[in-house]
Order: structure tokens, then C-alpha cells, then sequence
């Protein structure tokens, strides 16, 4: 399966991070809204607004009401998924947050407090971002305290005793040396081993690879996603999958969900009511040729209002990338930001006939290129409360060809981080020349707002991969060399006299907003997110770093991209936006044809040399800065409530809500949607 699809550079990265206190802003409509609604750790947590919902149709209000509830029914599946004493640990912190009746006032029971709430917006005890296990702040002897003041009828029941249960979860908690990485892609590893995410119990992996490889089809035009709804398991010597459906792995909270679907189905239009059937049958058979028939069915419904992701999507949390984590996300139609998408899309054919890499690897025929801007409605499983400001779905790589992909971008995610961003001090700090930072200034909004369209609906779906070639060939580099591909399609053609002659950016100026802050991002201010000492590990963070690294050396001859001290500080410049472009080209030349003939060496080469390693000396210097700006550097969502209105027993009405704050929604969802037992 091809990673890769779902964007996960916010707006935050190449702007800026949020500063830790809450900005007074207003909503659309000019009325005070509070946007920040949490702040610890490195994490901030926003509202999104969902503008315009009180004005749709009831039918469509009932279509999001329902969808968002089964969007909703999955959040333990992804907790599981990721590792698999996360439920049993979740569950047992919250238990005693709710239950604990000691002093909350000392600074352990902050610290206790902090870890509940990471562990909520990680989906478990590894980062989102960087895949590091988190430990805990305060001692284990406090814990063995808040732990024996809760009743045991409160606690995990599935495994016997308190005892057993502390037995099992605190070595997960508090030893640095268990389960350290939630995914690791280090080269030479098992990846499999020496990873802790769920989804291969007792299998290295060679023998992953082996049985997948043994499963594929030679030659076949149309293969299913092998491995995307199952853990991998081998007991007693024997390797099989559990497959995620009815009946089968995560029977309960399937259950949930497709009752959702169903009462969805009952009020969506025929054509989304045969989309929705289509899922439902793969949700009860777990065939993935009708995981396969719902992708081609969503793909072609191009004009519902409104619109979902739902189901085990993106490979990113396996490190051999055949697995789904699962997510969802409820969205309908912007109508008038969709304008710009359109002309892009609409021009898909000539973009890529203009690209430049090589027309063996040009489609000769683009098909069913979809691109809308949307509006959230609600973020569930692996889009929450981390959320992508774009998407482009679905993954297969001859669905794609053949049949098309949709591309999104979120609108109204973008616009809750634009409006709580304001004077961060991050572009004044990180972005040397005074022109830079007005042109920023100036354009960097609209700028980013292309380059997300373009990478979303044209960058994915550009390019053909060579006869014989599956598109798995590159593992555990796919979804990095992906989004560069994606990435670099966008910043070559953002440049381009076609995007001024359609009128989606006013000059050439607003084009060097992008390339001024990307190259910076790239090289500096991404490296604070990231631990001192650590490597890069997160596809989306090499994918940014292997493109202004390798950029900076491909341009360093002619001073393309310029290394500045200036009072002790790091910058990095662009000196030659033309001659930057042109070495774009030739990397996206170069990316795309190594995925197109699946050549790993050539593309692992690349992501180990530009994407993994850092500077020390640069790491501690851009973290020491970052430190002075007061800014969280990773940003998260809660979402809104909404509330029918019943007469007679009839929902007359749907109402949105913004009532919950982090805590209060997160324990919510733990007590209304939390289906699976903690022994999966």
C-alpha cells in the first residue's frame, strides 16, 4: 500500500508554532472565539470551528450527525493498534484522575496529570510525532499510591488482580529500555522487533515480509492492500492474520461503527448510500476486494455536499507499511475556497505534461482528479486530535490510475491555526532578510494554501509507475520518498507562470514566501520539534529535511541556497529562487523515478544521507532559541458536540456546540465510545 496520502505538515510548521498563551482572535463571523483551549508539555490544544453547519439541510445535518458518530466508535482500535497496553494504561490513569480523592495540589499530581493528558493526544504512551516513548514525570513509588487508592472494581478487569495489572503496566510506563520506540525504521533493524506498535505479534521481520510476499499475485493489474485490516501473528509456530471486521479482531467497536454507517446510509443520497453499503460490507467480511469496490465508489462520487474518511487508512504507524492505522474524519463542501481547487484540478492534465520528469513516467491520460476544499466536521482515530490540513485518498496505486483520487484541503483547520498563530516571534526569528520576512508577511498564507492544492491534488496523483513494478518495492522509505515527491511537485510548479496566468497567485513574489520559509523549515526550525541527540524519524520531517539538505548541496557552487551566521545565530537564504526551482525539477525528476521502477537502494540512499541525521551543534542551537519564544511546537483539536433536536420523537434539528474542554471531551469519549476490552 502506498503511504503517504494524508499531509501532516500543518500550517504551524512552516509559520510558525503557537505561543503558549491564548491569542484573542474572532471567528468569521467577527465574534471573540476562544481558539486555545489547553497548553502543556510541547502541545497546544485549538477548536476548529465548523462554519456555515446551521445552515445546511436537516438531511445533511443528520448525514454529518450520524457520521461523526461512528467516526467516533473507532478511537480504542487506533489506542490498541499503536501498542498494546495502551488501553490497559489509558484506562487506569483515568480511573484514578476520576476516583483520586488525595491532594491534587502537589507538583506529582501535576505531573501525573500532564502524562494523562499526552497519553491522550498521542493515542498511547510513544509521541505522535516522534515515535519516542514519553515517561513519566513523576516516581513510581507515587504511582504504586495513586494506584492503591482506587477501588479495584474501577480498574482493568482482564487481568485478574491489581497486582498483575500494575505488574504489566508499569515496566510499559516506567522503563526507558522496554518498548522504547513506538515505530522504528532504522536501517539494519528488525523493524518488526524491535518496534513497539500492534500490529505483528511474534513475527520478525523477514518473515512479515515473506508471507506478504507469498500472498501477492504476480502480474495482478488490480491487488488488493495486502495486510492492511490484520495483526500479523504467529503462535505455536504458525503465522496467520486477525482479521479487523465483524466477528473477528475488534468485533465491538466494528459493530458500533457500521450501526452508524447504516443510520447514515438510511439519510445519504443513492449514490453516497452504495459508497456507505460498500464499506459496510468490508467492515462485515473484512475483503479487501470490498474495501477495494468502496474506494472506486467514493472516488466517483464527486458531488455530495458532504463527505468522510472512515476505515483502516494510512500505513505510517508500520514500519513495513502494509498495515492501516484506523481514522476517520466527517467534512462537507466549502464552496467558495473550492474555486482554486478546481482550477487546478481542472488543469491537471497540462501540469503533467509539463512536469519534468521523465514521459515514460507521465500519464498519458489523467483520470478523475477531485479536488475540493473542505470544512471538518469531525476528526476521529488517527486524524485526532493531531489533524492533517489535507488529504488525498485513497492509496492504491492503480485505483489511482485508473479510476482517480480525491484531494482536500481543510479549510477550516488551516484558519483555526492562522488565527491562533498571531505574533509567535517565530518568522522574526528564524527568517533573516527583511524581504523575506515581508514577503512572508505578505503572502505566505495564500502561498501555503496553494502549495497544500497542489501537492494534495495533482502532486500524489502525478506520475506512472513502470511495467511490473507493485509500488511496495521502497518499505519503510515509500511514505517518506512520497511526500517529497508530493512536496516537490508543489514547490516546482508554485513557481510557474501557470499558477499567476490562473489567477491563483497575484505575482512571482508570493511564490518565494514558500520557498524562503520551506528551505529554513527544512534545514532549522523543524529540528525543534525533536529531541537533542535523536534522529529524524517521522516520514513527513524527512521528507522536508532530504529536499532543503539535498537542495543546499545540489546549489552550493553557485550559492543557491546561502549558510548565514549573524550574532551567533544559523540562517539559511535563498539567494536564487530561479535557479532553486530548477533544482526542484531535477529532484523531483530523480524521486519520481525511483519510485516508478521501485529502485530501494537509490531512494534509501537518499532518505539516510539528506533525511535522518542532524547537526548536534545546530540541534541545541535552534532548540536554546525556540526555548526563548515561548512556543509549543505541536498542535492538536477538540471537537465540537453537536446536540439533535427531538419533537415527537423526530430530529427537527441538529445544533453545534463548543461547550468541552480537552479534559472534559477526552473523558467523555473514554466513557461513551470505549467498546474493546484492554486485552485485545
Amino acid at each position: 500500500m502506498k503511504k503517504g496520502a494524508i499531509v501532516l505538515a500543518m500550517a504551524s510548521v512552516l509559520y510558525g508554532a503557537a505561543s503558549c498563551s491564548p491569542q484573542p482572535a474572532t471567528n468569521a463571523e467577527g465574534e471573540q472565539f476562544e481558539w486555545v483551549v489547553d497548553t502543556f508539555d510541547d502541545i497546544r490544544v485549538l477548536r476548529y470551528q465548523v462554519p456555515g453547519f446551521e445552515k445546511l439541510p436537516l438531511e445533511q445535518k443528520e448525514l454529518i450527525y450520524y457520521l461523526s458518530q461512528a467516526a467516533l466508535c473507532g478511537r480504542d482500535i487506533l489506542f490498541d493498534q499503536n501498542f498494546k497496553y495502551n488501553l490497559a494504561i489509558r484506562r487506569t490513569l483515568e480511573a484514578i484522575y476520576t476516583n483520586y480523592d488525595g491532594d491534587r495540589t502537589v507538583p506529582e499530581w501535576k505531573s501525573f496529570e500532564k502524562y494523562l493528558k499526552k497519553v491522550w493526544f498521542a493515542n498511547g504512551i510513544h509521541h505522535h510525532y516522534s515515535n519516542d516513548k514519553f515517561l513519566p514525570e513523576f516516581s513510581e513509588s507515587y504511582f504504586d499510591t495513586l494506584l492503591a487508592a482506587v477501588p479495584a472494581d474501577l480498574l482493568p478487569e482482564e487481568y485478574g488482580s491489581v497486582e498483575e495489572l500494575a505488574a504489566t503496566i508499569k515496566p510499559a510506563m516506567f522503563d526507558p529500555s522496554l518498548y522504547a520506540v513506538g515505530v522504528n525504521q532504522a536501517a539494519g533493524a528488525d523493524m518488526i522487533r524491535t518496534s513497539a506498535m500492534n500490529y505483528y505479534e511474534g513475527v520478525s521481520q523477514q518473515e512479515a515480509e515473506q508471507f506478504y510476499a507469498d500472498m501477492a499475485v504476480a502480474g495482478d493489474p488490480e491487488p488488493v492492500s495486502y495486510g492492511l485490516n490484520s495483526q500479523l501473528v504467529k503462535r505455536n509456530g504458525k503465522i496467520y492474520e486477525r482479521v479487523w471486521k465483524v466477528g473477528g479482531m475488534y468485533s465491538p467497536a466494528i459493530e458500533q461503527i457500521v450501526y452508524w454507517l447504516d443510520k447514515a446510509a438510511g439519510v445519504a443520497s443513492p449514490a453516497q448510500r452504495e459508497t456507505l453499503e460498500a464499506l459496510i460490507s468490508f467492515y462485515k467480511s473484512g475483503d479487501l476486494a470490498e474495501y477495494d469496490r468502496f474506494n472506486i465508489l467514493w472516488v466517483k462520487d464527486t458531488t455530495s455536499t458532504v463527505d468522510f474518511v472512515n476505515g483502516f487508512t494510512e500505513t505510517y504507524g508500520d514500519p513495513l507499511g502494509y498495515k492501516g492505522s484506523w481514522e476517520a474524519l466527517v467534512n462537507y463542501k466549502d464552496m467558495e475556497a473550492t474555486r482554486r481547487t478546481e482550477i487546478i484540478s481542472a488543469n491537471a492534465q497540462w501540469f503533467e505534461n509539463h512536469s519534468p520528469i521523465q514521459d515514460k513516467y507521465k500519464k498519458r491520460e489523467v483520470k478523475g482528479i477531485s479536488a475540493k476544499v473542505i470544512d471538518a466536521a469531525m476528526l476521529g482515530g488517527d486524524c485526532y486530535p493531531s489533524t492533517p490540513t489535507g488529504i488525498n485518498l485513497p492509496n492504491a496505486d492503480w485505483i489511482r490510475k485508473e479510476h482517480g483520487s480525491k484531494s482536500v484541503t481543510i479549510q477550516n483547520i488551516f484558519n483555526a491555526y492562522s488565527e491562533s498563530n498571531r505574533s509567535t516571534g517565530t518568522t522574526e526569528e528564524f527568517t533573516l532578510r527583511a524581504e523575506d520576512r515581508e514577503r512572508i508577511r505578505l503572502y505566505g498564507s495564500l502561498a501555503e494554501n496553494i502549495h497544500i492544492a497542489l501537492h494534495e491534488c495533482l502532486g500524489h496523483g502525478s506520475g506512472q509507475l513502470a511495467p511490473g513494478v507493485k509500488g511496495d518495492e521502497l518499505r519503510q522509505y515509500g511514505a517518506t520518498l512520497e511526500e517529497a515527491r508530493a512536496d516537490l511537485f508543489a514547490l516546482y510548479y508554485l513557481a510557474d507562470p501557470k499558477m499567476i496566468e490562473l489567477g491563483l497567485l497575484p505575482n512571482a513574489e508570493a511564490s518565494k514566501a514558500t520557498y524562503a520559509t520551506y528551505i529554513s523549515n527544512g534545514l532549522v526550525t523543524q529540528l525543534s520539534r525533536i529531541a537533542l541527540g535523536k534522529d529524524v524519524e517521522e516520514a513527513h520531517m524527512r521528507n522536508r529535511k532530504l529536499i532543503a539538505e539535498w537542495a543546499y548541496e545540489l546549489g552550493h557552487a553557485d550559492n543557491v541556497i546561502e549558510k548565514v551566521t549573524d550574532n551567533g545565530k544559523t540562517y539559511f537564504v535563498v539567494n536564487d529562487f530561479a535557479k532553486l526551482r530548477d533544482i526542484f525539477g531535477h529532484m523531483l525528476r530523480e524521486i519520481q523515478r525511483i519510485k516508478s521502477e521501485g529502485d530501494f537502494v537509490a531512494g534509501r540512499d537518499l532518505v539516510e544521507r539528506y533525511g535522518v541525521k542532524i547537526n548536534p551543534a545546530l540541534h541545541a542551537e535552534v532548540i536554546e532559541r525556540y526555548s526563548k519564544l515561548d512556543i509549543k511546537p505541536y498542535t492538536g483539536f477538540i471537537n465540537p458536540v453537536y446536540v439533535p433536536v427531538m419533537k415527537g420523537g423526530e430530529i427537527v434539528d441538529i445544533t453545534c456546540e463548543y461547550p468541552e474542554t480537552y479534559t472534559e471531551q477526552m473523558l467523555r469519549y473514554s466513557s461513551e465510545y470505549s467498546f474493546l476490552p484492554s486485552k485485545n
